[in-house]
């Protein structure tokens, strides 16, 4: 019997959906992440913006499409918010974001196996993520997954570490809904993993998680991976009063500053949104000019989606083709910072985790997450010096550094 989880979404709908897999193998079913034909589909959803929940509700009738009898569980944040719709349309059964393992259970009801609840994520070979905590009590004024995923909680510096040592990938990354909020402190936890001998990547973190206390921990890891991805959102103090986040274009620049004294070669990557209902002319050029002050390694920029539910719902949105003009420059002007920071990186030697080999080139990543291609075939999950020497395809084309 055959299982296809498929997944949309962020990083940690992947861990989920991962846990799902060991659960679902341990009982003896073959899996996929690909949509293909299968006996049951898995569909884990997303609700981050209109469009994901427009392709979340579509993935039912994709699934069909491969295989009109198979019984379709779903679960997800989509499905938390709006589980009715879901439901409607004949599947076997509906989950939200914060009960993904009754999935599980409706699984073992339909087809009379025994699954014996969600397990450690089945990890890939090169990367493993660390699903640290769940939920978010920050309530940003344009985001609905506060109310979709719950209250903060973390889980034991004791479970994390036993999952760390039961993954065989080189790297792992921790992330979860806002790892900033770790129970206890991250830099408490950063510390307790000291002793691990992997590369440690952390996920997306809130600009005022950075001090000397978590940089200085972040420092005496063995391996750490200095690429940093700061939400900021907007680079003006007005929309980022309207959007409730909690700091100042100023505050963050400081930071910034602060990660590049610990750490010179840092990637500091980021999000905006382009088009807040708030945001003035004048406010969008203070973002664009923000990614060259903060010399961002890579932005990812998206338009304004109205979340029903949130306080910014209320506002009036702009129209659309404004949204879509800002959007344009602000990937213009992130392409061109994601290029200065590469070049930065030209005549460097740095270490890349080999990951895949296609068309004549190893690819894999530095630890401050610059994509690297070398010519033939390196061992996959293998650590390797480089040099690199030019831009090229999305990064840089290096060759292995003999020194």
């Amino acid at each position: 019997m055959k299982a296809v989880v498929f997944t949309l979404g962020c990083k940690v709908n992947e861990s989920e959906s991962a846990s799902v897999i060991s659960a679902l193998e341990n009982a003896g079913w073959q899996t996929d992440i690909k949509l293909g034909y299968a006996d049951a589909y898995v569909l884990n959803t997303c609700a981050v913006t209109r469009e994901a929940e427009k392709k979340s509700r579509q993935l039912i009738a994709r699934a069909r499409k491969f295989n009109p009898e198979a019984k379709i569980f779903v679960c997800g944040c989509a499905s938390e918010k709006d589980k009715k719709s879901f439901e409607e349309k004949g599947v076997a059964f509906v989950a939200g974001a914060r009960d993904k393992e009754r999935v599980l259970e409706a699984f073992s009801r339909e087809f009379g196996c025994k699954i014996s609840g969600l397990h450690y994520p089945k990890q890939p070979r090169t990367r493993a993520f660390i699903k640290i905590q769940d939920g978010c009590n920050n309530f940003c004024s344009y985001c609905i997954i506060p109310y979709l995923r719950g209250r903060e909680r973390s889980r034991t510096v004791e479970d994390i570490l036993n999952e760390i040592a039961a993954t065989a990938c080189p790297e792992i990354v921790l992330n979860g809904i806002n790892i900033s909020s770790f129970e206890g402190g991250l830099a408490k936890l950063i510390t307790s993993l000291q002793g691990v001998d992997k590369r440690i990547r952390l996920g997306s973190l809130e600009c005022s998680i950075i001090d000397e206390n978590l940089l200085d921990a972040l420092k005496n890891l063995k391996d750490f991976a200095p690429q940093f991805h700061l939400s900021l959102q907007s680079g003006s103090d007005a929309v980022l009063k309207a959007m409730n986040r909690r700091y100042t274009r100023a505050e963050y620049l400081k930071k910034c500053r602060l990660i590049y004294e610990y750490f010179p070669d840092a990637a500091i990557t980021t999000d905006i949104i382009a088009g807040f209902p708030t945001e003035r002319q004048e406010d969008f050029l203070e973002s664009l000019s923000i990614i060259d002050e903060a010399g961002f390694a890579r932005v990812h920029s998206f338009a304004y989606s109205p979340r029903e539910g949130t306080v910014a719902y209320k506002l009036k949105d702009l129209p659309a083709e404004i949204k879509s003009g800002r959007l344009h420059r602000l990937l213009d002007r992130a392409a061109n910072s994601t290029a200065k920071f590469l070049t930065k990186n030209v005549g460097k030697v740095a270490e890349i985790i080999a990951e895949e080999y296609a068309d004549g080139f190893t690819s894999g990543y530095t630890g401050n997450y610059i994509r690297v291609y070398v010519a033939g075939r390196l061992t996959e999950g293998g650590k390797y010096p480089v040099k690199i020497q030019t831009l090229f395809k999305d990064g840089v084309l290096a060759v292995k550094d003999e020194d």
